[in-house]
């Protein structure tokens, strides 16, 4: 969901919008804690990059870290897509059939 909601925010793609995006999808809140926690370790395995944007007073001096989602990044999401419709796919209680 994390990665999905980078690649949707596109250039606004920092914790707060992300967290909110993700809150938004599944209709409850999602702490900014548990996103940057995954964020890092996304960018530690090379799923995600960050820059620094520019500080402002509105933030007391601090810059908002920016995400982007590498093209690694974009194969996970693909691959996750695959092995969850295949895996919908093998349920029959989804095709109206009885176990």
């Amino acid at each position: 969901m994390i990665l999905l909601s980078v690649v949707r925010l596109g250039e606004e793609a920092y914790g707060v919008p992300i967290s909110h995006e993700i809150g938004k999808q599944v209709g409850r809140d999602v702490t900014l804690g548990s996103v940057y926690a995954a964020l890092e370790r996304m960018e530690a395995r090379g799923l995600v990059a960050s820059r620094l944007g520019d500080s402002t007073p509105e933030r007391g001096g601090k810059a908002k870290r920016y995400f982007r989602v590498t093209k690694a990044g974009l194969r996970q999401v693909q691959e996750t897509r695959r092995v969850l419709q295949q895996m919908w796919r093998n349920l029959p209680e989804l095709r109206g059939e009885r176990p």
